[in-house]
């Protein structure tokens, strides 16, 4: 410790007796002393600061007009929540007070949620109902028409209750249809779950399987208190009701009771009994307006018949005898058809007489192939002899240039005196300079091949790079130089 003159004393020699905590410790202490006095408290605030972590942990912060309180609600117990908490929204948490150490500050770990009364529960009803307006959830052309008789109804309500029991009496009594029940508490605990999963369960039902497919759906329960009503003002409901493939009817609570559910629904009834009328027509109705029509219709048609018959007999008494007509009518038909055999047959010996006429002037077809195979023919020989006589001429001039090639030839070359000096690889050798002393060359002759070795080399003529043409004539040179 530190006295007043800056000095340092030591803490366990100043006569202090008083205990030395650590800071775990005195953390600990609080823990325990703030969990054992405040192990069940209930706590009225407005949310503020809402987080829902990856865990699915929720943390949040409950503030009144002057002090504020952390809270946390853990995953296993989000889940069972009768509400969502949103920012703004004025609750009252039960549950247990506790500290943190890490952070030196205490905080609420909430076991339950509910609104704290019926102004903030309207409150935030308005609010998510001006939501879901401006995103065009309510629009009347969303909604779908109600089947005029479906085979199969899908019910969504609790399987214990009145409601069930009225809808299906109502049914009876107008016209009997298969009923599809999902069973599902319809308030408190997870009962927006169990809705939303009535409606998404009776549309995933494919036509054709062993369970048939409702063709309509009814979400009902009795009347209540706004809290009682509240999982059909969850906005998860609201959305699944809204994107029902299957036409929905809503009839939650009495008539004076509106949910959030009534604004998306297909149609509201106001009642369960009420939303089993709009589901079936009334049976007996339709069998007597089936009666009634049957005897009208068979009443207009004996009226039909009956006038036609009479007006069909004042045409037929000014009609022609058909006996008579059909008599005329053979008789011109017959006279038609002799006429036109007499005409086919005048047309076919016309017809007969310009062929021989024009066949007069005609050249044979025999006659015509023979001329044209006998310029052919001529043509053919024509063409024979102009081949004979090109490979003749051309023969005549191959044999002169075989002549000249062999006037030519390394042969006759080697014929006038001339010989091939080859290397090892018996590649000619055209200059001395190329040879060396010891170097086995080959000598090709006319009448054969000699081999030998070059001994030494002699002396090398010098060569004059001088341009090819006249030579120039030394007047002071008076030899005549070499020819080669």
């Amino acid at each position: 410790m530190i006295d007043n003159d800056k000095k340092i004393v030591n803490a366990e020699t100043s006569g202090d007796n008083r205990p030395i905590f650590s800071v775990s410790e005195i953390s600990q202490a609080l823990k325990r002393s703030v969990e054992e006095k405040f192990s069940h408290v209930r706590v009225r605030g407005e949310i503020s600061r809402f987080t829902l972590a990856r865990s699915g942990h929720m943390y949040m912060t409950m503030k009144d007009e002057s002090s504020v309180l952390d809270a946390v609600c853990w995953k296993g117990t989000s889940s069972r929540l009768s509400i969502k908490p949103e920012d703004g929204m004025e609750v009252v948490a039960t549950g247990r007070l506790t500290t943190y150490p890490g952070r030196s500050n205490y905080q609420i770990v909430i076991e339950q949620l509910e609104i704290a009364g019926e102004g903030a529960l309207l409150r935030l009803l308005e609010d998510r109902r001006k939501k879901l307006l401006g995103e065009g959830l309510f629009n009347q052309e969303l909604k779908k028409e109600l089947p005029y008789l479906p085979d199969c109804i899908g019910v969504v309500t609790s399987p214990t209750g009145a409601v069930i029991q009225d809808i299906l009496h109502r049914l009876d009594d107008r016209f009997p249809r298969h009923v599809l029940l999902w069973p599902a508490n319809v308030q408190g605990d997870g009962a927006a779950e169990q809705i939303i999963a009535g409606i998404e369960g009776f549309n995933c039902i494919k036509r054709g399987e062993n369970v048939p497919r409702p063709d309509l759906l009814i979400i009902a329960r009795g009347g209540g208190s706004l809290e009682d009503l509240w999982a059909f003002n969850e906005e998860a409901v609201v959305r699944a009701a809204a994107v029902s493939d299957i036409p929905l009817i809503s009839a939650v609570g009495h008539e004076t009771d509106t949910t959030l559910i009534d604004f998306v629904s297909d149609k509201r009834a106001p009642t369960p009994s009420a939303a089993a009328e709009m589901a079936v027509p009334v049976r007996a109705n339709l069998i007597e307006t089936l009666t009634t029509s049957g005897a009208r219709l068979h009443r207009a048609m004996n009226r039909s018949y009956r006038d036609n018959r009479r007006d069909i007999e004042s045409v037929s008494r000014g009609l022609p005898n058909l006996t008579r007509v059909a008599e005329e009518a053979t008789q011109r038909l017959d006279h038609c058809f002799e006429r036109l055999i007499n005409v086919k047959d005048i047309h076919f010996k016309n017809l007969s007489s310009e062929i021989l006429r024009l066949s007069v002037g005609l050249v044979s077809p025999t006659q015509y192939i023979a001329v044209k195979q006998n310029e052919f023919a001529s043509q053919i020989r024509a063409w024979r002899h102009g081949v004979s006589a090109f490979v003749e001429k051309k023969s005549h001039e191959l044999d002169l240039a075989s002549v000249k090639l062999e006037g030519v030839s390394f042969q006759r070359v080697l014929d006038r005196g001339f010989a091939l000096v080859t290397d090892f690889h018996e590649q000619p050798v055209l200059s001395a300079a190329s040879t060396k002393p010891g170097m086995s060359i080959g000598i090709k002759f006319s009448d054969g091949d000699v081999s030998g070795t070059v001994s030494s080399k002699s002396r090398l003529r010098e060569k004059k790079n001088k341009p090819i043409g006249k030579r120039s004539l030394n007047k002071d040179n008076k030899s005549q130089g070499f020819l080669l």
